[in-house]
Order: C-alpha cells, then structure tokens, then sequence
C-alpha cells in the first residue's frame, strides 16, 4: 500500500461505486472490500458518498456508516466523503459526521438547490469550514448550475475555507489562471477524459471513477502524466479514453458499474431513478472494456 500524503486529497482518489444487493440494499461488506482492493492497487484513498456512490438516494444511516465502512477499511487518512447537501447546516452536519469517524477531510459541491449568487456559495463554505476538517470545493457546474470560477475559488481559499477544489468544468484554461491566484490552492482532476490536460497542467490529484474498475492501468497513466512520462501516459490515455470519457456522461455511473461487471468486479444495479443503460450504450461500454481487458489494462 501506499503512504497517505500529507494532503490527504493529492493522488489517486477514487469516487467509489456503491454495491448494492438483488434488493438494492447496501452491501457493506463487499464495499469494505473494494476500498481495500482499490488501496491494495494503488490508489491513495477513497471518496464516498459522491455522485458515484449515489449519496443522494441514501439514508441518513445509510450515508453515515458508508463513510464509517470506508475508514473501517483503509484508514481515516485515506477517506474524503463527499459531504454535500441542499443546506448549509446539513452540509456541516455532515463534515462533523466525517470528522468524527477519523476522515482526515471532506469534499463539498456548492449550494446547488437553486443558482446561488457568490455571497451565498462564500457563506456555504464558511459554515461548513466550522467543522474543522479540511475541504476540498467540487466544481461542476454542468449539474449544480453554480460555477466556482478561478476567482471565486481563490477568495474561498483566501478566507481559508477550502485547501483544494476539484475541477469538472472540462475547461483547462482555468488550471492556470488558478495557479496565477491561488498559487497554494491544489488543483485535483475531476473529470477522466481531461486527465493528461489537467495533470500537464499541473494538477496535484485525480478524483477519479475509472480505477473502480481498472485501478492499476488507470493509476500508472495519473503516475506517468505528473511525473512527466508522456510516452507512456499518452499510449494508455489512448487506449483507455473510450472508458474515460463515460466519466463525463449523464450515464457514468451505470457505465463504471458495468464495467466492474465485466472485469470481474461487483458493479451490479443502481438505485431508482437511474435506469440501466440502453442496449447499445451498454454495448459499447462493453466493448470498449473488453478492448482494455485485451490489452492486459485490467
């Protein structure tokens, strides 16, 4: 296994799929063993309960003890739970849930039950900082419909309420404007299919999907990308890009978790309202991951 970094958000995160039983009940045993084996691969820690682990169909105890699970497993130092939530309070909440099982820090979406304005995304962030356990800001403003542009971020990191954000916007441009304003402030990869860009760019982390189902392939591309192999990352951000960039789809969730299927993982079923992918879209995950499997990439 690897050391956790002192920055417990720099490496190879990964957004953990969530098994599930015939009966769409938590299966925490096997989740337990995936973040082992995902550690056991290489990764540097886990982040659960985000978009990934379907946080947002889960219970208040369901919630709770998936991130008790994960630290069960691996260690607090290699656990980032996603902490979002409609209200600030509960965000909080939910940080100081984290805090208490050993998680060394959290990652947070902006308020995203309405187009918040940036005195509210700032207030947001200063209540959750209260908890006292470092933040990493979550950038997507494909769904949140709230966009933390370089110069927001820069003010939230500047009030010390955040140490890190991860970026989904898929613009890259922002990696170095970033750097320019918030030289400290450690920028992670948070979208599959923009990971050679951002990493070339000098991101200090990757919060990924894609190791779920191929953690070792997919950790020695994020390794050869920083440490400036470009042979080798480009050779396997090649191969592996037809997966990649499920990462960034409406579907990403039901792809990894077919993928994980296929590799001989358990991916198995979501919760409602997701649906299984369609026929060809599971085709061509399919495909492309037998492709990678071919490859000796799993």
């Amino acid at each position: 296994m690897t050391t956790p970094h002192p920055r417990p958000w720099r490496g190879v995160l990964v957004a953990t799929a969530l098994p599930l039983r015939d009966d769409l009940s938590v299966d925490y045993d096997r989740y337990a063993e995936h973040c082992t084996w995902l550690v056991e691969n290489g990764c540097d820690g886990v982040v659960p309960n985000g978009s990934l682990g379907e946080y947002q169909v889960l219970t208040p105890e369901e919630r709770a003890r998936v991130v008790e699970t994960a630290v069960a497993a691996v260690g607090g130092a290699r656990v980032m739970p996603g902490v979002a939530a409609y209200g600030s309070a509960e965000a909080r909440r939910w940080a100081e849930q984290a805090r208490d099982a050993g998680c060394a820090a959290v990652m947070l979406l902006p308020p995203n039950a309405y187009r918040a304005d940036e005195r509210s995304v700032l207030a947001h962030y200063a209540e959750v900082a209260k908890a006292a356990v470092p933040v990493v800001a979550y950038n997507n403003p494909i769904d949140t419909k709230v966009d933390l542009v370089p110069e927001l971020l820069a003010k939230l990191h500047g009030e010390g309420h955040i140490h890190a954000v991860k970026e989904f916007s898929g613009d890259v441009r922002r990696a170095y404007r970033l750097a320019e304003l918030a030289p400290e402030l450690d920028l992670l990869i948070g979208a599959d299919d923009v990971l050679l860009e951002l990493a070339i760019a000098g991101a200090k982390g990757w919060v990924a999907g894609y190791p779920n189902a191929l953690p070792a392939a997919t950790v020695e591309l994020y390794r050869a990308a920083v440490g400036g192999d470009l042979d080798t990352a480009k050779r396997l951000y090649g191969q592996l890009h037809p997966l990649l960039r499920w990462d960034s789809r409406v579907e990403f969730v039901q792809a990894i978790k077919v993928s994980m299927d296929i590799v001989g993982r358990h991916g198995g079923a979501c919760r409602p309202p997701r649906v299984p992918l369609l026929p060809e879209q599971e085709a061509a995950v399919r495909a492309a991951t037998e492709k990678a499997v071919a490859a000796g990439l799993a």
